[in-house]
């Protein structure tokens, strides 16, 4: 049986850190006094960077992706984003994009409203078998026959 190698950077409350050493050295990737200037960047920047994805989130409004209101959010940012850019293709290729993704969250939407409005009048019957339409008598198409 081989003995796994561990850190030996005690912790304050008497522990060994356990993990994995740095190949020929006896500390790991956060506890190497040699890798300590990295480390330190390293957390810089991912703090940097929650900071950032915190104010952006703010600034923008922008709840998330999850549902359309927050799709229709960040189109709004990137339509008005790119207006602000220097006319190029670039940016008409942009504000086409930004187009075709509201277009496709328009027409569910259009659909919807549709259905909703002509429900009762294309069949759809309530849980009480009570068709609202007012054609209960009517046979069924299959029935019909040729």
């Amino acid at each position: 049986m081989v003995a796994r190698r561990r850190c030996s950077f005690t912790m304050p409350d008497g522990h060994l850190c356990g993990a994995a050493p740095l190949v020929g050295g006896t500390f790991c990737q956060f506890h190497d006094p040699a890798k300590a200037h990295e480390v330190a960047e390293s957390r810089r920047i991912g703090g940097l960077h929650r900071r950032r994805e915190k104010a952006i989130t703010e600034i923008y409004s922008l709840e998330g992706l999850d549902t359309v209101a927050g799709i229709r959010r960040l189109l709004d940012i990137a339509v008005t984003d790119a207006l602000g850019l220097e006319n190029s293709i670039a940016r008409e290729r942009i504000l086409i994009s930004v187009a075709a993704a509201a277009a496709k969250l328009i027409e569910p939407g259009k659909d919807e409203a549709l259905t909703n409005s002509f429900g009762p009048a294309v069949g759809t019957k309530r849980r009480n078998g009570h068709d609202p339409s007012g054609f209960e008598d009517d046979p069924d198409p299959g029935e019909l026959g040729p």
